[in-house]
């Protein structure tokens, strides 16, 4: 049950990026937005530890910074398995890999 209630939250936090980014949007419907969410669980827990350890010296170098790069790859990347999901550009990529993680992080703190 906690793990439907941290995927609903992942639904939520993908829902208010959505509202929230200028620049990314979703031309489907529900399904599609469970689809993002899915996606990005999966990029989240398989595909991101995976990169930052491959990435870990240009992190280092870049004191950490090269990991919001990291994120902004991973968010746009969601876009050639969900093609409903439209980012339109490098910035709101960026800004939707922040806001994305920000929110998940504080709806799974909050359940």
């Amino acid at each position: 049950m906690h793990t439907v209630l941290r995927f609903l939250g992942t639904v939520a936090a993908v829902l208010l990026t959505i509202n929230i980014v200028p620049g990314v949007a979703i031309t489907g419907g529900w399904v599609d937005i469970f689809l993002i969410a899915l996606v990005w669980s999966v990029f989240t827990m398989v595909i991101r530890p995976i990169l930052a350890l491959l990435t870990l010296p240009l992190t280092i170098v870049t004191l950490g910074l090269f990991s919001f790069v990291l994120n902004a790859f991973l968010f746009y990347a969601m876009h050639w398995f969900v093609p409903s999901f439209v980012v339109s550009g490098v910035i709101p990529a960026l800004l939707g890999a922040i806001v994305l993680s920000l929110l998940d992080w504080v709806i799974h703190k909050v359940i």
